[in-house]
């Protein structure tokens, strides 16, 4: 669903920016429940115990391995147009470990990767000036669309 936000900034006009949120967009949603079932320590505890394990695929992940893949063959034909992809996650230490540990098990590289901390992702974004931001939760998708357009996943 796209939320009613700004237009896309035209400050990068060879560039298409996309970024997505982690849990339940590019990861499922199994670290999620954790912790609205049992709270923050228990979502840390459960991430840094499950760190070496790759977190399941969730519903965008075929969407970035699709950018990924013309990132990759953009850089060996020298097109004019360039794609940058961003994590952008309110995980932190130590949880951020799994995300970075799931892209490289993917072999996929985002340009960007911001673990906020539960800080609003909206102000971040901002900087980044994505063309379009993806995220799961409602509250992300309001604070993301004051700046950039957005969509709730």
């Amino acid at each position: 669903v796209v939320t009613e936000s700004v237009q896309a900034g035209d400050s990068n006009p060879n560039e298409v920016r996309i970024a997505f949120d982690g849990d339940a967009v590019l990861f499922s949603d199994e670290a999620e429940r954790v912790y609205q079932a049992e709270g923050l320590a228990a979502f840390q505890q459960h991430e840094t115990d499950k760190a070496a394990q790759p977190l399941p695929d969730g519903p965008f992940k075929p969407l970035l391995a699709a950018l990924h893949r013309l990132q990759s063959a953009g850089e060996a034909g020298g097109t004019g147009m360039r794609i940058r992809t961003a994590l952008v996650t309110a995980r932190s230490a130590p949880a951020h470990e799994r995300a970075i540990r799931t892209l490289m098990d993917w072999n996929i590289a985002v340009d960007e990767a911001m673990f906020l901390g539960g800080l609003p992702k909206g102000e971040f974004l901002r900087e980044f000036e994505p063309d379009f931001f993806f995220d799961d939760q409602t509250g992300h998708v309001t604070s993301a669309a004051r700046h950039v357009p957005a969509g709730h996943v």
